[in-house]
């Protein structure tokens, strides 16, 4: 994904954070800020992928941005603050602020279910005092819009579900502004594809297996929309490339925040002038 204007990166950002706040919005958050302040700062924090020492020290000579955040240069919020601000800022802002992006872009209702994984650079030591073992990976389900690849939702998990559990998940919560879901063969089962049916949301999943009656079902949907199943795998492909392959948050409730929040900065990437 080309590198953005940064300026315009950041005010697009202000006006989808009071979107997604609404009432909450001007409310105070950690050391008296703005909750919508926090939550641009941050996105700001992953966009440029700095660490929470160097976000700050950042802010304080970039003028412009600050002007956008309505603060002055002694009222920049130390590390320590916005640290304690992604705690304290649930993963309801986070989803929020990912529906918000994504409904900016052409909703088609097509869209493409896939999984990816996301490295993590500390384990969280919950799970490792829990299962006595060091889980390296989370795996992240996306549903992701064919035609203008905004990413609409997704779900994280440490425990690797099978696709077929995880992936009606995230269809259920968005069926009523679907119309089909294309997914390859480890997101098939006949409960999963009843479900969709009764969802309204046309299942242009892959079957396994080899019979007649298979292979004619997979042949039909490839010209059906299948083919765009790609297009999940070039989404977060480019939010690996632009914002980073690894998570950088130490207990699993930020790294899932943080997941979220990288999908929604990939979906307000696109709104924004390149340079």
């Amino acid at each position: 994904m080309a590198e953005v204007d940064l300026l315009d990166f950041v005010r697009t950002c202000k006006r989808l954070a009071k979107q997604a706040l609404g009432k909450h919005a001007g409310e105070p958050a950690t050391g008296g800020f703005a909750r919508w302040v926090h939550v641009v700062i941050h996105c700001y924090r992953i966009e440029d992928e700095h660490s929470y020492r160097k976000t700050e020290n950042r802010l304080e000579y970039l003028t412009e941005i600050r002007e956008v955040l309505d603060l002055d240069r002694g009222d920049v919020p130390e590390s320590t603050t916005i640290y304690k601000s992604f705690d304290r800022l649930k993963m309801w802002v986070w989803r929020a602020l990912l529906r918000v992006s994504a409904q900016q872009h052409p909703q088609s209702g097509h869209v493409a279910l896939d999984s990816t994984f996301f490295e993590r650079g500390h384990a969280s030591q919950y799970y490792l005092q829990r299962s006595d073992r060091d889980i390296q990976k989370l795996k992240v389900t996306t549903l992701t819009d064919t035609e203008s690849l905004a990413v609409l939702d997704v779900q994280c998990s440490i425990h690797w579900k099978h696709d077929a559990k995880a992936g009606p998940q995230v269809v259920r919560r968005n069926a009523d502004d679907l119309l089909s879901v294309a997914a390859d063969k480890a997101f098939d089962s006949w409960i999963n594809r009843f479900e969709f049916y009764t969802l309204n949301v046309d299942p242009l999943v892959l079957r396994q297996g080899s019979t007649p009656e298979t292979v004619g079902h997979n042949a039909l949907i490839q010209d059906a929309g299948y083919s765009q199943r790609w297009m999940a795998e070039t989404s977060y492909s480019a939010t690996k490339r632009s914002l980073g392959a690894a998570v950088r948050a130490h207990f699993w409730y930020r790294e899932f925040r943080e997941i979220v929040l990288k999908f929604a900065v990939s979906n307000i990437e696109q709104l924004c002038e390149p340079l």
